[in-house]
């Protein structure tokens, strides 16, 4: 095991906080977990699991869980705004895990804190790290209700905007990459088989099974300058983009958008901090150190696995400075690679929604193809 390290401070029970603190307590070490966020009350519509997520989870014991409540699917066809099918995207199966299984981020969120429960986490919420004084053999945590805890390290998992990241490594700002992503969550279609992708030259709309009773739809598209758009403008909108899309599947879905704070609307920035994603006893996993827009699906599979290296990481022999460095040499080119390739693809997406031509060569499809396949290789 590292050498002494044995209390652990997780900061953020996000996805990638809440598997890495799973996996160290289920090792043998003492974790608290600290959120900002005074209970789960998680809804943030679907995400798209890839069978290198699934993968990720089993490593901590979930996964079955997450497939169950989920909804297992095969690659995902590609189509024409009318529905005419012009290709399909999405990785092999990895053994007994399918190429995608489509699932609530709340229902991910709760089988994840039942699995926490399950061995014995403590997580105290509401709660967030004021000032760290890290020094090189402990870090010293002062909350924001002003107490205090020393601990052997502290890892930041508490998303974009880091706290933890600010205080140690100083201000990374994400960027806005000129795109927006809409989720809505609906009763599923009952010829949804697999999901599906519909390319309209101004945006681009998923249906993506959710459970066996729902699934959600996205829409991709360029909001300009400005992406900002007021809470009631959200459902008229969303129904405008949905409209463009003449098929059945997409049209009896419209009259279900009703409600504006149903509505997921996000800007989507990408940020990738520089290494090292270490300080002394502090280390930086998740949306923390590579924020990515959702192009690839691969925003949460990669802190699951940043979570699942670390906690094996930690387990093997050295110096806690070995250990971080161990962990960072194994995600930082994943990761890069993951933050890169989907940046360029929104950026060819958002020429193509502006009328713009395309640089010479530019191939998604074959791009999206290369980089599943390369994440289905062993992390």
């Amino acid at each position: 095991m590292s050498t002494r390290v044995q209390n652990v401070l997780v900061v953020g029970a996000g996805i990638g906080g809440q598997s890495v603190a799973i996996g160290l307590k289920k090792a043998g070490f003492n974790v608290d977990v600290v959120e900002i966020h005074k209970e789960f009350n998680v809804y943030g519509v679907g995400i798209i699991q890839q069978a290198n997520a699934l993968r990720a989870l089993d490593a901590i014991g979930v996964a079955d869980e997450a497939i169950r409540r989920g909804s297992p699917y095969g690659k995902v066809k590609l189509c024409l705004p009318h529905g005419v099918q012009i290709g399909e995207a999405g990785t092999p199966p990895i053994g007994r895990f399918p190429s995608h299984n489509g699932i609530s981020r709340k229902i991910l969120h709760e089988v994840l804190l039942e699995e926490a429960q399950k061995v014995g986490l403590n997580y105290r919420m509401g709660l967030s790290v004021e000032s760290i004084d890290n020094q090189a053999d402990a870090a010293h945590v002062t909350f924001t209700d002003g107490t205090s805890a020393t601990y052997d390290i502290v890892i930041a998992a508490d998303g974009v905007n880091s706290k933890v990241r600010k205080l140690i490594f100083g201000d990374f700002k994400p960027k806005y990459v000129g795109l927006s992503v809409w989720r809505y969550a609906f009763k599923r279609p009952e010829n949804l088989d697999t999901g599906y992708i519909f390319f309209n030259k101004k945006h681009k709309l998923g249906v993506i099974p959710m459970t066996a009773e729902t699934c959600y739809i996205f829409v991709n598209s360029a909001e300009g300058d400005n992406p900002m758009i007021p809470e009631d403008q959200l459902v008229e909108k969303l129904k405008g983009y949905m409209s463009a899309y003449p098929l059945p599947m997409v049209q009896e879905l419209i009259p279900q958008v009703t409600e504006a704070k149903l509505v997921n609307y996000r800007a989507l920035e990408t940020l990738h901090m520089p290494a090292p994603w270490y300080k002394n006893r502090v280390v930086v996993l998740g949306d923390a150190a590579h924020t990515t827009i959702p192009q690839l699906g691969s925003g949460a599979a990669l802190a699951i696995e940043d979570a699942v290296v670390l906690v094996e990481e930690l387990q093997k022999e050295g110096s806690v400075e070995e250990t971080f460095e161990r962990y960072m040499t194994r995600r930082y080119n994943r990761c890069k690679m993951v933050v890169d390739v989907s940046e360029t693809l929104g950026a060819w997406e958002l020429l193509e929604y502006t009328d713009q031509p395309l640089p010479e060569g530019a191939n998604m499809g074959m791009l999206m193809g290369k980089t599943g396949m390369a994440l289905t290789q062993e992390i």
